[in-house]
């Protein structure tokens, strides 16, 4: 054992209590061979007793091993939990197209919503804001299931649909697109608010008439002043937790607004790289009449667009998983 490990051990709480032991019977070692050495009679008891000794030190240094290698391993495994966590907010926004571009925003929401059952997780509603006809200007989801936002955070994009619209006399193909954002909710927030910089708005939420939800001002809307970004929560049934939820939303936005900025400055210095994590990047294509789904960033195409609305989208992810190596 190095001094550097020993200065480690006696530095951790968990092994100084054990290190302190080492260092006794160190001391004990050394008054046992002064007293052999005092007295040559004492030798082969002296031997005996040193044995002794020399296994409790290893058995105390292997005990403080194991305890830093499980501290660790419990570290990194910590690190990949922030890295991947298992919550997310999924975002979706119409683009161009009108009502068509709506429509499209709830298909996708709909696709996830289908993908994250076919998984096990739970999707849950945070905000939305409605189109006439039923589809989605823009809405936020909370996900939570295992491996989330591993698996889902290469769907932040453009999304682009070719169809003809049942509105559409003259069978012309309308192209309309949505956006998606994937923002991991980490329990290590990495970008500090300062609440100054807030302008926090509330409201009654929405729901259908007669509802307590209605008349009570729950809903939360929180405005980002410097960069201009505003956060909706209406689905909590408090005040104080739609709050909450919306700074969560913002943080996880504001930081994936720094990272898209890292993004695109060292993209060209990246070996590999599936995109840069900008909702702006168009990454997807659903061609209704062909039947087709191409991902622009894989150049590759599935087919059965019903299925895949449903969310059967397995293998497209396991496809992006696959180009990025994770």
């Amino acid at each position: 054992m190095s001094d550097q490990d020993f200065q480690l051990y006696k530095k951790n709480p968990k092994t100084a209590y054990l290190a302190d032991m080492v260092v006794q019977l160190d001391t004990d070692a050394l008054s046992v061979r002064e007293m052999a050495a005092k007295d040559p009679s004492m030798a082969d008891l002296a031997a005996a007793e040193l044995v002794d000794i020399e296994k409790q030190k290893t058995d105390l240094i292997e005990q403080m091993r194991s305890i830093i290698e499980a501290e660790r391993a419990a570290e990194r495994a910590s690190e990949e939990a922030d890295k991947f966590p298992n919550e997310l907010i999924l975002e979706v926004r119409a683009g161009a197209g009108g009502d068509e571009a709506a429509l499209f925003a709830a298909e996708l929401a709909a696709m996830y919503q289908g993908y994250a059952t076919r998984q096990g997780w739970t999707f849950t509603k945070v905000s939305e804001s409605q189109s006439d006809l039923g589809g989605y200007k823009e809405a936020a989801f909370e996900i939570h299931g295992q491996d989330a936002f591993r698996k889902l955070r290469f769907e932040t994009g453009v999304h682009r649909i070719q169809r003809i619209p049942e509105t559409e006399k003259s069978g012309r193909v309308h192209t309309s697109t949505a956006s998606v954002a994937i923002l991991p909710l980490r329990k290590k927030v990495k970008f500090q608010i300062n609440p100054a910089d807030l302008e926090i708005e509330t409201s009654r939420a929405g729901g259908k008439g007669g509802q307590n939800v209605n008349k009570v001002e729950t809903a939360v809307r929180i405005i980002h002043k410097p960069t201009g970004l505003d956060v909706r929560s209406t689905a909590e049934r408090s005040q104080n937790a739609n709050k909450e939820k919306a700074l969560a939303i913002l943080a996880a936005k504001l930081e994936q607004r720094q990272e898209e900025e890292e993004a695109k400055k060292f993209a060209a210095h990246r070996k590999e790289q599936i995109g840069t994590g900008d909702r702006s990047e168009k990454i997807r294509t659903y061609n209704i009449l062909q039947d087709r789904v191409t991902d622009h960033r894989l150049k590759e195409n599935w087919h059965n667009i019903e299925r895949i609305f449903a969310g059967d989208i397995d293998d497209i992810i396991t496809a992006t998983r696959a180009l990025a190596k994770n």
